[in-house]
């Protein structure tokens, strides 16, 4: 059996996380889990263990298919891992929803100009 990586590094590497710092700290408040157990970051992982990362809403579920000790392109870290298809599926709905809810919510054209400002307040009668 080939030697396993550091989860932090690997998630790190496969680009999950910005900085190993971010990984490490994710792992140790309980957002990322290896086969269905919470994770310490040193744990070694393996090729076909699944990991279930959870990034503030969105919860992305992987299998690692290679292992990789520096961080490289975007396009190298994505051929570490293969993304759960109903996951993928699940957060591309949440990521639609979170969409259409920003459309729907009506923001105003800013704040108001003195001359708005001044309309406002001889309407309530303050002036």
């Amino acid at each position: 059996m080939e030697a396993g990586e550091r989860l932090d590094k690997w998630l790190w590497a496969a680009r999950f996380f910005k900085t190993r710092a971010l990984a490490t700290r994710a792992v140790e408040s309980g957002k990322v889990e290896v086969r269905d157990a919470r994770a310490k970051p040193g744990k070694a992982v393996h090729v076909g263990d699944t990991i279930r990362i959870r990034l503030g809403p969105y919860e992305h579920v992987v299998t690692v298919n290679a292992l990789s000790e520096r961080r490289g392109p975007a396009k190298e870290a994505v051929l570490l891992y293969e993304e759960d298809a109903a996951a993928k599926q699940r957060r591309l709905a949440l990521a639609e929803q979170h969409k259409l809810a920003a459309q729907s919510f009506a923001f105003g054209e800013g704040k108001p100009s003195k001359k708005e400002r001044r309309e406002t307040r001889r309407f309530k009668g303050r002036e």
